[in-house]
Parts: structure tokens; C-alpha cells; sequence
């Protein structure tokens, strides 16, 4: 990996784009040594955090065995200490979307990150940037998934293993991506174990980073630490494009029972499925089957840190998803 030129942020340069659109770009940063980010800094952002802004998810344990559980839940009126620390004690992982609304020095890290990356102007020209913080328990996993914007993922504390796959058959279908971008649920994606010969692994440690072509698939695996990650997330406008298209061709194919024939990012057959996708959101439609997909069904226990509380019939998520 390339040094950190003094004063900078990370070892990314106006090259590294180029350089993850093809293949996982591993890379140097500095942010795990700040101390605005350390753990007791964290406690106090998750503190503040508005409920909208959060999901916090329990899922089953790593290995063979293991159930593949997925549930999302609330942190029933603990502060940002008792939730750092049932994190710590349990199988959970919590996401603080769009950090950077919420915190100025995470706004400055992203910022900075993007602006070494050479990733405002072209050839990359992105927008709708985007920090998201992600705190998981020692020993939890991500299960296999994709995004749909392009993203990378700075370690922080804690080491976590993670698998990257090629974005192409078999690993990633065009049905996959539309049920993504309807549910907004990523984990949703077929896995097999055969995958895994085609994966790179990387063991990331605090102070490493990684950004990946886009839409590849990928999970993760804790190591025996708490984690804290910075995820960034950024937009051009052939991933906007793409996207309204994952829209579009999920509703014909889920609601109305039409096998899309394109992907055309142009052209007439473009502009009606982007007025298609335009209409559901408008009309609230898609909204809803996020909702749907995503309910509220445990609480964190305050008597017992790192345990969960069924809340009986699922709630609805309360404010916009991620």
C-alpha cells in the first residue's frame, strides 16, 4: 500500500478511482489515530443520534451451523454508553446513516476522503456523498449482499475479515439488484459456498481502507473485537441511471409480471421506465414496500447488556430508510 503524503487524510490519490472500478483498492488512512473518533466519542455520537437516522440489527452466529438471522430492532431508551456496550456483549451491528448531517468531523472526513480520492471532477465526477458509521459486536457477520452506489469502508477499531466477489454471474443477477433497490434490504442475495473460490479476502485493520467495483458482492466476518467502520458512499450519473433502472425493471417484473428485456441506460425504453420509477416513489408506493421489508421487532435489554427484547408484533420503521 502507498505511505500517507504529510497532512493528508488517506493514501488515496486522483488515480485510485481508476483503480477500484476494476478490482478492490486496498489503501492507507490516518482517521482510526483521531481522537474524535475514538470509542468513547462514538458513545457520545450514538447518543444523539435521531431514531430515523439508525438501524440496529441482530443476526445469527458465523460458521456453518449458524441460523441466518436478520432482525432489526430500537435501542429502547439506552443512552450511547449502554449501547456501545450491549454491542460489545452481543450478536448485533448498528448503522448511523448519513453521519456527516450529524457530526461536522465527519462531514470534514468525508469530505477530505473524496477530495484526495480525485473523486469530485472527472473523470469520476461523483455527487450525493455520503458517511455512514458502522458498529458491530465481536464475532458478528454481514451476510452476503451488494449496494447499489459506489462505497467503501474505513476501519476504525477491530478487525473484520471481508469477502469480495466479481459483480457478474452467478454471483450477482439483474433480479438480485432489482429486489435491492425495491426492499432496500441488501442482504438479500443468493449465496453458496462454492462462491467463496472466486472471492478476494481481506483482513482489515484499524487504519486500512477499501473501496470495490461496483454492485460487488460481499460479506463480512468480525474478528474477536468490537468494530467501528466509516462506510462512504458516493453517486455519478450512470450509477443514478442504473439505479432507477433496478427500480423500474423490479416493479414490471414483481408487479406486473414483466420479464424486462433492457438495461439501456439511454433511449426511449430508458425514459419511460425512469418515469415508471418516478411515479412509484411519488405516489409513495415504494416507501412503502421498504417499510414492509425492514419492521421494528426487538428492543435492546437494559437489564441484560448485549440481549434483545421481542416486541411482539413488528412496528413500523419510523422516518426514511437508508
Amino acid at each position: 500500500m502507498d505511505r500517507i503524503a504529510p497532512g493528508a487524510l488517506s493514501a488515496l490519490t486522483p488515480q485510485s478511482p481508476a483503480q477500484w472500478q476494476t478490482a478492490p483498492l486496498l489503501f492507507q488512512h490516518r482517521l482510526h489515530a483521531d481522537p474524535r473518533f475514538a470509542k468513547d466519542a462514538i458513545a457520545g455520537l450514538i447518543d444523539r443520534y435521531p431514531r430515523r437516522g439508525y438501524s440496529i440489527v441482530h443476526m445469527g452466529e458465523q460458521g456453518a451451523g449458524g441460523r441466518r438471522v436478520w432482525r432489526e430492532g430500537d435501542f429502547g431508551g439506552l443512552d450511547g454508553a449502554r449501547v456501545l456496550d450491549a454491542i460489545e456483549r452481543g450478536r448485533l451491528w448498528l448503522n448511523l446513516r448519513d453521519g456527516h448531517e450529524h457530526d461536522a468531523d465527519l462531514d470534514a472526513a468525508m469530505r477530505g476522503v473524496f477530495a484526495e480520492a480525485g473523486a469530485l471532477a472527472p473523470p469520476v465526477s461523483s455527487y450525493g456523498h455520503r458517511l455512514g458509521v458502522l458498529v458491530s459486536s465481536p464475532g458478528a457477520q454481514v451476510y452476503y449482499h451488494a449496494d447499489l452506489p459506489g462505497q467503501g469502508l474505513l476501519q476504525l477499531h477491530g478487525r473484520k475479515r471481508i469477502y469480495i466477489y466479481p459483480p457478474r454471474l452467478p454471483f450477482l443477477s439483474e433480479q438480485g439488484l432489482e429486489n435491492i433497490a425495491l426492499s432496500q434490504l441488501e442482504v438479500g442475495l443468493e449465496y453458496r459456498p462454492e462462491f467463496d473460490r472466486d472471492a478476494q479476502v481481506f483482513d482489515l485493520e484499524p487504519g486500512q481502507g477499501l473501496f470495490w467495483p461496483l454492485n460487488s458482492p460481499h460479506r463480512i466476518e468480525n474478528h474477536d473485537s468490537l468494530n467501528v467502520s466509516m462506510t462512504l458512499e458516493y453517486w455519478t450519473q450512470q450509477i443514478r441511471r442504473s439505479q432507477m433502472i433496478n427500480v423500474a425493471n423490479g416493479i414490471l417484473r414483481n408487479h406486473y409480471g414483466v420479464a424486462p428485456r433492457s438495461r439501456r441506460l439511454g433511449g426511449p425504453a430508458f425514459y419511460a421506465k425512469a418515469a415508471l420509477q418516478s411515479l412509484w416513489r411519488r405516489s409513495g408506493r415504494l416507501d412503502g414496500l421498504r417499510r414492509a421489508a425492514r419492521p421494528i421487532d426487538f428492543r435492546l435489554d437494559p437489564d441484560r447488556p448485549g440481549a434483545i427484547l421481542d416486541l411482539g408484533a413488528p412496528t413500523p420503521r419510523d422516518g426514511r430508510d437508508a
